[in-house]
């Protein structure tokens, strides 16, 4: 008799042991979440495979990793109209300073933040214009200049890394190519002005009515 029950009890931890793991392998729940489910059906969608490299004809890329992420992102340098700096900077700026040259960048409006808190070799290195500067002292390159914005804004590059923040170039198919801050924010006046959508849904105030 105690065999007998030895023995069903061991069929049935069997079978739920079998169970959970062919549910989690096999039916509705065939992936561990939806970034599984997207890489697995976009390997051979309708006979080809689905990827974000056809949206990324002139966009000059270069792969960058940060922390567990490895994405592509655009390369900045070829961008900025006047870079290399040191064209025109070919003394340290506070040389550069002293009032014989020409005034330059009379442009650029700088509100990112208040006069007491930051200025423009805040971030640009005046020893050095081909240079970003961190905080802390350390050269940044252009290329990397998120990691210049992740000082402050911590919780924002955090969302990027992960893809929660920024727009991506082509889609969500791999690989994976990411606006950096730049890319949207004007480094110099980074706040986006409130504005009306380009069509005002009238129908939607009359519903809400």
């Amino acid at each position: 008799m105690c065999s007998k029950k030895y023995f069903i009890n061991k069929i049935v931890c069997l079978f739920i042991l079998g169970f959970v793991f062919f549910s989690c392998k096999h039916g509705e729940s065939e992936y561990h979440g939806v970034i599984d489910k997207i890489e697995s059906e976009s390997k051979d969608y309708h006979g080809t495979s689905l990827s974000s490299e056809p949206y990324f004809d002139g966009v000059k890329l270069i792969e960058i990793t940060e922390g567990e992420h490895t994405f592509l992102v655009p390369e900045r340098k070829s961008a900025i109209n006047m870079f290399s700096c040191t064209e025109c900077h070919t003394k340290p700026l506070a040389q550069m300073q002293d009032g014989s040259n020409k005034k330059a960048h009379w442009d650029i409006k700088l509100v990112h933040a208040n006069q007491n808190t930051m200025n423009c070799i805040t971030c640009h290195n005046p020893d050095n214009m081909d240079d970003l500067r961190g905080l802390t002292g350390n050269q940044i390159d252009f290329n990397n200049s998120y990691n210049l914005c992740s000082q402050c804004h911590s919780k924002q590059f955090e969302d990027w890394k992960g893809g929660a923040h920024g727009k991506r170039i082509g889609g969500w198919a791999p690989p994976r190519a990411s606006m950096t801050c730049v890319n949207c924010h004007n480094p110099h006046e980074p706040h986006f002005e409130s504005r009306w959508p380009a069509r005002f849904n009238t129908q939607k105030v009359i519903e809400r009515e």
